[in-house]
């Protein structure tokens, strides 16, 4: 057992180190922007993939059109993704430009944002902003977006904040997860020189890198087109103060078919680009594409806290047995790695300032790590084909 365990902890120290590094990196809070010190000069193209979204779709439109950005230098567009409801009557009553999608199967948001794509990408479009069909946007979304344009970013995640953590409990640790990750996995990658993650919703590409690269692909198309922008040599930066707030599923069976397409997602991308990424990033020694392998590769938080406290208990009880109890320098090790697990989350909501709710409701997470990886291990190891299901916007069910 004693070999087993110092086996764990080898692989374990990687993952954890990685962690540490992006934690600490975020301490450094984010440049703080001036969106009025300029003259606004990028044309843009918001577009927002709807799937019968007539509940929220009026206001949304609604509240794009009013940006604090020159009107004529920006328009509104939805693809209308096989609608079976008025989505694509009220997009047009609200005043953006609908295009409707009928041909073919529907395979979800990176099709139908593909199609739109090859309607809205012409010259006269400098950049693309997405949204998601229930996001509500900061009024100065175009203008902070406008100006790292023009400080020469290729690609700017926004900061996505959940909107409805009063919805129940599980969007209540969604929005906790939220704060924790666009601190630590997104500013701290940032503040390191490295790619953000790409959220899927209140981000901005120049209109040249999704003429040339095109959108993502699969079930996760924004994880796949992440994977394929640093391969391109494209990192993406993070603006937090350009803000997107969105809904979380309410209900376990929401979110669990939303989960199970990330999750499968993630693994069918990462098998497909994974290798590139390590050797791209070995043989040019590139920290953007390193981190992308890494993702692709190290197993993620969940994995690390469900292996590391069953490992410490049955070393405990090991020592127990033999009368060592804690004087043991595994049962150190792994009480360290426990502790550096358990303060993970907890320091990215001190970094952020969080309430109190969010710390309440994080001490939860152990109950989600556990359904978390029983999914993980059926979208790893079943067969049975996951497909794109419309996660509930604007009701109550």
């Amino acid at each position: 057992m004693t070999t087993i365990s110092i086996l764990l902890l080898i692989v374990c120290a990687l993952p954890l180190g990685y962690l540490c590094l992006l934690a600490l990196a975020a301490v450094r809070p984010a440049v703080p922007q001036n969106p009025r010190a300029r003259e606004p000069v990028h044309r843009f193209a918001i577009v927002v993939p709807a799937h019968d979204e007539a509940s929220v779709i009026e206001a949304t439109v609604r509240q794009l059109s009013a940006l604090d950005y020159p009107h004529d230098l920006f328009s509104v567009h939805i693809v209308a993704d096989h609608c079976s409801d008025n989505t694509a009557v009220l997009g047009r009553q609200a005043g953006a430009i609908v295009h409707e999608r009928n041909d073919g199967p529907r395979t979800g948001k990176g099709a139908a944002l593909s199609w739109l794509f090859r309607r809205v990408l012409d010259d006269r479009c400098d950049a693309v902003a997405i949204f998601d069909s229930d996001t509500r946007v900061s009024e100065d979304f175009l203008r902070i977006m406008d100006a790292r344009l023009a400080q020469g970013d290729q690609a700017v995640q926004g900061q996505h904040i959940i909107s409805n953590p009063d919805d129940g409990w599980f969007p209540a640790l969604t929005w906790a997860m939220f704060l924790i990750d666009n601190r630590i996995q997104n500013l701290g990658r940032a503040n390191l020189g490295w790619s953000a993650k790409h959220m899927g919703d209140s981000i901005c590409f120049r209109a040249d890198v999704l003429r040339r690269t095109g959108w993502g692909e699969g079930l996760t198309e924004d994880y796949q087109l992440r994977q394929r922008l640093l391969l391109e040599g494209v990192k993406i930066a993070y603006e937090p103060a350009a803000i997107g707030r969105g809904e979380a599923p309410r209900t376990w069976a929401q979110a669990r078919a939303q989960r199970a397409r990330w999750l499968r997602g993630t693994r069918d991308a990462s098998q497909r680009f994974g290798r590139r990424l390590l050797a791209e990033g070995i043989k040019r020694w590139d920290p953007p594409l390193l981190d992308g392998a890494v993702q692709a590769y190290l197993p993620s938080y969940s994995t690390l806290a469900i292996l590391s406290a069953p490992v410490l208990l049955i070393q405990l009880l090991i020592n127990w047995q033999i009368g060592l109890v804690f004087s043991s320098a595994l049962v150190t090790a792994w009480a360290v790695v426990v502790a550096v697990l358990f303060a993970y989350p907890l320091f990215g909501l001190v970094l952020e300032r969080a309430p109190l709710k969010a710390y309440l409701v994080i001490l939860s997470g152990p109950l989600f790590i556990v359904w978390r990886t029983w999914l993980a291990l059926i979208a790893r190891l079943g067969g049975r084909p996951v497909t794109w299901i419309r996660t509930t916007h604007g009701e109550r069910t």
